[in-house]
């Protein structure tokens, strides 16, 4: 599903990724360690197109979405309606702000696959971080997206919210989807990851 070779980054001289490779498989959930700037967060903000890389090559079958450590929901905006925004990609323009039947109909699927279809009409500012986070997920869903890349997914969670989340990754893995996620937590890596993935620090020459 994901094939990193030779991924390299570098920002104002000083080299966060040097040379990384890394595949994760469909059905596969893979957690990567590290301490501040071993370059985790980049790597997957390569993947995406949100950083752009220096060299190496990246290989994603079918396309990536990814669910953030600031869960960027629209607060005033329903969980329905911020679910329907991970199809914007796929839609006219000027449809953009008028979601059709099928599409909400879809982002309804999302929300029940994360647990959340009772809260479908709940404003996002309304809901609770772990839930927040579910509808992030929801949302990457409605992308259709085959690898679900997570930067930090539970880290401004409670313990609880924080295996809900967890779980669910790993019933998507189990679905079928590549799952990368960033931690800083050993004992959830080790807990829920298929494989753990250490990343240090790139020590200058």
């Amino acid at each position: 599903m994901l094939a990193i070779r030779g991924l390299l980054k570098s920002f104002g001289g000083r080299t966060v990724l040097d040379g990384l490779d890394l595949r994760v498989e469909a059905g596969e959930f893979v957690a990567l360690l590290g301490p501040n700037g071993s370059g985790k967060s980049t790597a997957l903000r390569c993947v995406v197109g949100l950083e752009t890389p220096d060299g190496g090559e990246i290989d994603v079958s079918g396309s990536a979405a990814m669910v953030f450590q600031k869960i960027h929901l629209v607060g005033r905006r329903n969980a329905l309606d911020n679910v329907c925004s991970g199809a914007l990609g796929r839609l006219p323009l000027h449809r953009s702000l008028i979601f059709p039947d099928d599409v909400r109909e879809e982002a309804m699927q999302c929300l029940e696959r994360v647990g959340l279809a009772d809260r479908a009409l709940d404003r996002c500012a309304r809901l609770s971080g772990g839930q927040q986070q579910r509808v992030a997920i929801a949302r990457a869903l409605c992308q259709r997206a085959n690898v679900i890349l997570a930067d930090e997914p539970v880290s401004a969670l409670d313990p609880q919210a924080a295996v809900q989340v967890m779980e669910l990754l790993v019933d998507l893995a189990a679905e079928g989807m590549a799952v990368v996620a960033v931690l800083h937590q050993p004992d959830l890596a080790r807990k829920y990851a298929n494989r753990v993935v250490e990343m240090r620090t790139v020590v200058a020459a």
